[in-house]
């Protein structure tokens, strides 16, 4: 088999126009934000966050080839004051002479440091260029509030398993950029294996199909035939162990295990899934959503715990992690349980969405005024020792009762305050 170009498949099949580019269309979708703005030319800095493989980057030069600007690209890693500091005047000077935008692209924007956030600040602010961030880390916590207050955020999503699949099959029949020209024959299962084990990494199920079609012999028939088996080896992860409907049968079972008291089951599915290769960062997550779905306010304590127990996961790895993940799970499992939470949230969001013409009590707001009625004269509560019943709800949901407690645990013992009487 002839050799392939060294630049990787993912890098050769990266688009170049929206009408190629794989998922996202919650950004991308026509008559969003990002693609209105877009359209009208009025789009400003902005930072894209999200897991590895989900286009972050691509996006960003999709951006800036279809506004017809001229973009830089940099990595915060090996760049520094200086770097952005050329840009900014190469920017200023096109402009000035030329009329032309600059992207300055940064990779892994979260690790510049404060020092080379500031730099760019007032080139932002006075367009001479435009900012486009990329970064795995949520940059409400891992960036500069300067920087992250004047652009806008779009957070990815892994992309679906259907998205990557479309784009594998898309790299198998490319002949100028993909392996069209190789006689690949590569089984269904082989590519909903590459779809779905990549958890949702595009740039990964990419690599793992090159590194499958590079590694395998041509058979008799002179093809390269890429089976299950083969695919199972190429991804750069352990392998799972089961199909993608015994991994959601698998996760499904732990889940409700957790709501139905059950430790041995809990237990049992977990390290199921563990020891198939799943990442027990995915059952550390699942542990701290159901803290409170299922336990709630019955025992707050379980939340507490799961959240350490991720964190512990996330620093300590396996096998050390494993202990306090298991900790946590047993305790999930026998606390009280009670829904009241995730009631409460359903009912706030159902509110929200369908009663937008509400206006903020005038005593509530920031520049309080009172009205004809005279409701403009905030209580406030620590002049009553600590809790003073007044109306904070819009007039029209005012009675509305959002949270109500369980008769589980702790959450028994608990009484409202409102609906106490009037101290």
């Amino acid at each position: 088999m002839e050799n392939l170009n060294r630049v990787p498949l993912a890098e050769k099949m990266r688009p170049k126009s929206f009408e190629d580019f794989v998922g996202q269309e919650h950004i991308v979708g026509k008559n969003t934000l990002l693609y209105r703005a877009i359209k009208y030319g009025t789009l400003g800095s902005c930072i894209f966050y999200g897991p590895p493989g989900t286009g972050k980057t691509t996006l960003a030069n999709i951006i800036a080839n279809t506004l017809h600007a001229r973009y830089v690209k940099l990595n915060a890693v090996t760049s520094g004051v200086s770097d952005a500091k050329a840009i900014i005047e190469r920017a200023r000077q096109d402009k000035l002479m030329f009329g032309a935008d600059t992207f300055l692209i940064l990779d892994e924007c979260h690790r510049w440091n404060k020092a080379q956030s500031d730099c760019v600040l007032e080139a932002i602010e006075n367009g001479s260029i435009y900012f486009i961030g990329t970064t795995t880390e949520n940059p409400y916590t891992s960036m500069t509030r300067a920087i992250v207050s004047r652009c806008r955020v779009f957070e990815f999503k892994p992309i679906t398993s259907d998205d990557i699949k479309k784009a594998l099959h898309r790299a198998l029949s490319d002949k100028e950029n993909g392996l069209g020209n190789l006689p690949v024959e590569c089984d269904d299962d082989a590519l909903n294996y590459f779809s779905f084990a990549s958890g949702g990494d595009l740039r990964s199920a990419l690599n793992a199909l090159e590194l499958a079609v590079m590694t395998t012999p041509l058979e008799k028939d002179k093809a390269i035939h890429i089976t299950l088996d083969i695919a199972r080896q190429s991804i750069d992860r352990k392998a799972l162990s089961m199909d993608e409907n015994m991994y959601y049968d698998f996760l499904s079972a732990f889940c409700k295990s957790l709501r139905g008291c059950d430790v041995e089951g809990a237990l049992y599915y977990s390290q199921r899934l563990i020891k198939a290769g799943c990442d027990p960062m995915v059952i550390a997550r699942r542990l701290v959503a159901h803290s409170s779905e299922d336990v709630g306010m019955a025992d707050s304590n379980a939340l507490l715990l799961a959240t350490s127990a991720m964190y512990a996961v996330e620093k300590m790895g396996v096998p050390e992690g494993l202990i306090p993940l298991t900790h946590a799970i047993i305790y999930v499992c026998e606390a009280e349980k009670s829904n009241s939470v995730v009631k409460a949230l359903h009912m706030a969001e159902e509110d929200a969405i369908k009663c937008t013409d509400n206006k903020v009590p005038n005593h509530l707001k920031n520049h309080p005024s009172t009205n004809k009625d005279g409701h403009g004269s905030y209580k406030y509560p620590h002049d009553y020792g600590g809790y003073v019943k007044q109306q904070y709800m819009p007039d029209s949901l005012k009675d509305r009762i959002y949270y109500v407690p369980g008769k589980n645990g702790k959450e028994k013992n608990l009484i409202r305050k409102k609906f106490k009487g009037d101290n």
